[in-house]
């Protein structure tokens, strides 16, 4: 048999246990190219113009290519490994090391450089979908057309390319490096089996959970005032992030294996046949594969806490639009609100103004003020807010009441306030006294006078005081505020439209609500789109390779389901026990990443958004539903296995 037949023999016989591999292979290629293409694309002269998206999606591109090339060289790694025997028995029929790479070189050839050029139809035909869905999310009012690259296409060859011969390299020193005999044993060889739990990895495994679970309770306590320096606060992150992932390290190198060593005992060593099949397998597979899995976890953590953020910023836009501008349109300058109004009467659109003057008052709040962060201090003249009257939001209050609004969870989380104490508002020369009522959520003036920071809402005859009692160098903001809100919800596009094509004042603060919101989807649309790329990406990638690996176990495990079978168990009590195994292999790392993601989420959304939960649950649920196909391929492929043990 020449060796081009033999190639081409080769070929054929090992497809069937590369088509996992290979449509990895294409779907990243598909990814890639498809991403790259939105560089280029015309159409995305739109999203830059506002959001810098180019800049983004370039940025996004180097880390995709990270990913995909850890993904096929570990791929790799896995596949020359279980192919070691068969390495093994061409040297013992006298071929050369060198001739045998020539021909797992142009084995790879075939298979990479077929599966790049089908990789690049699919994302060429999936690139107008991807442009859809990311003019959908960032509100770009623009047709998605399909547009051919070859700057994308000239870029994809030449990644994949270098990627390739990273491979090759990879190849070449294994096969080099080992020998004969040592073909034979290295995929036995790979992985810890049998061996006894030791006294060391109990303590580190026990060691793991009190990690895990210090870094928890630390991430919860944040950003609850306990830590008030900037020094400190950066020192506990580090060890939060330290202590997480070192914890999951140890938790897969001892807990795991000591958890089930418990089980174990508990049963007195008489196990059922599936119990055999799992929690035996999964006490030594799992600490052999610890680093694999604590990487493969934390990434995950990474990719769905990111992506939660992210969504927190743009499912919360709406709230965060109406924080900052609370009415449809929001004017500081007289003759604009009247220009913009005379332009709506034009136009057909019925509309009610309300105005509220707005003063700065400096503020005495350190009654009430709790721990603040270091550097953070206040004197009796240190703190200024807008100060509004009752009668112009519709409060009743005494001429000693106070109330606070529109008070941002982020400021409120840097700078708490109690919910009830004393006050006293500084005019020039005369100090008003009060009763501070606590906080309300509503906000009624936009945030060009409060940047975040609450507004007063004091008595009218004390606003009155105030204003004539005014210190001149703080009064840069003091305006009215001309709130403008539509009567029909419908015609707010429209107003936008005339809103945006009148040529305003721009050094004067007029808002559109709509406007801003536009602008805050655009932003965090582009940046949840680049996250949920990467996070698909790695999705992906790790989900195969957990799938490899349990391909390599089901295929070594063979001839233990052989006599298994021929000792009279049914195909059906080693596939139960199969099942609870790929349940184990595929939910601990994904319940481990979920838990580490829903602390790091909960330790500081507040500092993407207003809404937390549904869009932290959307986000868990689809990683988990993609994340959960990958186990049921392995239980096929298990149940495969075993039809063919007898």
């Amino acid at each position: 048999m020449s060796v081009n037949q033999l190639i081409v023999k080769n070929f054929k016989k090992n497809l069937k246990n590369y088509y996992l591999y290979i449509f990895a292979l294409l779907f990243s290629v598909a990814l890639y190219f498809s991403f790259v293409t939105l560089q280029f694309d015309p159409s995305m002269d739109d999203v830059e113009g506002s959001i810098k998206g180019g800049a983004a999606i370039k940025a996004a591109s180097v880390l995709l290519v990270a990913i995909i090339t850890i993904f096929l060289l570990y791929a790799n790694t896995i596949f020359i490994k279980r192919r070691s025997k068969e390495i093994g028995l061409f040297q013992l029929f006298g071929m050369t090391k060198q001739r045998i790479f020539r021909l797992l070189t142009a084995e790879n050839f075939m298979i990479y450089f077929g599966s790049l050029i089908l990789g690049i139809f699919t994302g060429f035909a999936l690139s107008k979908l991807v442009m859809m869905i990311l003019f959908k999310i960032t509100g770009v009012a623009d047709v998605a057309k399909l547009h051919f690259s070859t700057q994308a296409l000239t870029q994809t060859l030449l990644v994949f390319t270098v990627i390739y011969l990273f491979i090759m390299i990879m190849n070449y020193t294994f096969i080099k490096k080992q020998t004969i005999l040592s073909m034979f044993r290295v995929q036995s060889s790979s992985e810890e089996k049998g061996k006894k739990i030791t006294r060391f990895e109990i303590v580190i495994g026990l060691l793991g959970i009190v990690m895990i679970v210090t870094g928890y309770f630390v991430s919860s306590k944040l950003f609850d005032g306990d830590f008030t320096s900037t020094n400190i606060l950066f020192l506990a992150m580090i060890f939060i992030l330290g202590s997480v992932i070192l914890g999951t390290y140890f938790f897969y190198k001892g807990s795991v294996s000591f958890l089930f060593q418990l089980i174990r005992k508990k049963k007195d060593g008489y196990l059922k046949v599936g119990e055999v099949l799992s929690l035996s397998s999964i006490m030594f597979r799992m600490k052999s594969n610890a680093l694999l899995l604590t990487i493969i976890t934390t990434v995950s953590a990474l990719a769905i806490g990111l992506l939660s953020l992210s969504y927190i910023s743009y499912y919360s836009a709406g709230a965060t639009a109406k924080q900052q501008v609370p009415s449809d349109f929001a004017f500081t300058e007289t003759n604009d609100a009247e220009r913009f109004t005379q332009a709506l009467t034009d136009a057909g659109i019925d509309y009610k103004q309300e105005n509220i003057d707005v003063i700065m008052v400096n503020v005495d709040i350190r009654e009430i003020l709790q721990t603040t962060f270091e550097g953070v201090s206040f004197d009796s003249n240190s703190m200024t807010l807008p100060v509004i009257s009752e009668e112009s939001v519709g409060k009743e209050l005494s001429k000693e009441e106070t109330l606070f609004t529109g008070y941002s969870d982020l400021m409120q989380k840097l700078i708490p306030l109690d919910s009830e104490g004393k006050i006293t508002l500084h005019g020039k020369t005369k100090s008003f006294p009060q009763t501070y009522l606590g906080m309300e959520k509503e906000t009624y003036v936009s945030s060009y006078y409060s940047y975040g920071m609450p507004t007063a809402i004091v008595d009218d005859s004390v606003f009155k005081q105030l204003s004539k009692d005014r210190e001149a160098e703080i009064q840069s903001l003091s305006s009215t505020n001309i709130a403008i809100d539509l009567l029909d919800p419908k015609q707010n596009q429209e107003a936008n439209n005339i809103f945006l094509s009148m040529k305003l004042n721009e050094n004067a603060p007029n808002d559109s609500q709509l406007h801003t919101l536009n602008l805050q989807k655009r932003d965090m649309g582009l940046v949840m789109f680049i996250v949920g790329f990467l996070g698909l990406s790695f999705l992906l990638t790790s989900g195969c390779i957990l799938y490899f690996k349990q391909m390599g176990e089901s295929e070594e495990e063979q001839p233990t389901y052989t006599i298994l079978r021929k000792l009279g168990f049914t195909q059906g009590d080693l596939l139960s026990g199969l099942r609870v195994k790929q349940l184990f292999s595929f939910g601990i790392p994904l319940v481990i990443g979920l838990l580490h993601s829903y602390f790091a989420v909960q330790s500081g959304w507040f500092l993407f958004g207003a809404e937390v939960w549904t869009p932290m649950i959307i986000v868990m649920a689809l990683y988990t539903i993609l994340y959960s196909l990958f186990g049921i391929l392995s239980v096929m492929y298990s149940k495969k296995v075993i039809k063919e043990a007898l």
